[in-house]
């Protein structure tokens, strides 16, 4: 990407560019507005990435970076590293430009997210949590794959700014965008666009309790790093990263308002209230945004917000089982 700023920051023209180059292949995802409102009887949109090809935002970054993969890489192929979202998203992007990927996801992860990416036609690795980054690493460096981060990577980061275009082009008057983090490259993306084109909007990232590098680092104003046994505990799998990225970090560091954690109750509580209010049925770490509207109102503030629901891939029976309880 040759825009890159000289503090470090992706530009919004990069987001614009990434937009062209992903529009035949993601789709531009409804904003829902929950119904009944939200607690205190604030507007609450909702932006269904759950709804996206593959069941998340991931597939935009993805189908960015393989855009910009040149002649030789191609050839080779790529692999990745993911929970599961991330590595279908790849896998869907890599398979429609015929480039062969490699996914290596955690042992523990999800039978969906595995099969969903088996399924585009992946090769997919299990290994233990706290190998799979090594793990795809060297199997780049030995076959001489190009390796397509899930969060830390410039492409990845303005592949996910899009949906930050959409949000604004949807929601006429908007005051507090929420966006759940793992790894911070949605966030990143969406605030590189807010900052830009509307900088009165505040960005908030939303982190699971038991997963809260981000929010400790924030307010250390250093970056934070938990382990995987800590970060393993949280419900929501997609974001059990043990810290940001190095880009993402600066991003953050740069551009988003506030960080506020959620605790697993209410992330299933948001779970259930999303599917009576919108009819969508989001996996934890896609209901976790939502989840601060019920424990942060006095942060979020007054106003029109929006919040990201990030993925839809959980099996019907678990998601059924969870909001049951």
């Amino acid at each position: 990407m040759a825009s890159i700023l000289q503090d470090g920051l992706i530009s919004l023209e990069d987001v614009q560019r990434a937009r062209a180059s992903i529009g035949e292949h993601c789709l531009r995802t409804p904003v829902m507005l929950a119904q009944p409102h939200a607690p205190g009887g604030r507007s609450l949109w909702i932006k269904a990435e759950s709804l996206q090809h593959t069941g998340s935002f991931k597939l935009r970054g993805a189908t960015n970076a393989i855009a910009a993969l040149g002649p030789d890489a191609r050839a080779a192929g790529v692999v990745g590293y993911s929970a599961g979202n991330h590595g279908r998203g790849l896998a869907r992007a890599a398979r429609l430009a015929g480039v062969a990927a490699t996914i290596v996801m955690p042992d523990a992860a999800p039978e969906a997210k595995v099969r969903g990416t088996r399924e585009e036609g992946a090769t997919v690795i299990l290994r233990p949590p706290t190998e799979t980054t090594a793990h795809a690493k060297h199997l780049a460096l030995t076959l001489g794959l190009t390796v397509v981060p899930p969060d830390d990577d410039p492409h990845i980061i303005a592949g996910q700014g899009t949906i930050g275009l959409e949000l604004l082009e949807q929601i006429d008057e908007l005051d507090v965008v929420l966006v759940p983090v793992g790894g911070g490259g949605l966030i990143s993306g969406i605030a590189v666009v807010l900052k830009r084109l509307r900088p009165q909007v505040r960005v908030i990232a939303v982190e699971p309790a038991l997963a809260g590098d981000l929010a400790e680092g924030f307010a250390a104003g250093e970056r934070k790093r938990w382990s995987r046994d800590v970060t393993g505990r949280t419900i929501a799998d997609g974001l059990r990263s043990t810290n940001v990225g190095d880009l993402p970090w600066v991003h953050i560091q740069a551009l988003v308002d506030d960080v506020v954690t959620v605790s697993e109750a209410s992330i299933v509580e948001a779970m259930r209230w999303l599917s009576d209010a919108t009819g969508l049925a989001v996996e934890p770490s896609g209901a976790v945004a939502a989840a601060a509207v019920l424990e942060h109102a006095a942060t979020i503030g007054d106003g029109t917000v929006a919040a990201i629901a990030t993925g839809g891939n959980i099996d019907p029976a678990v998601f059924a089982a969870l909001v049951a309880r």
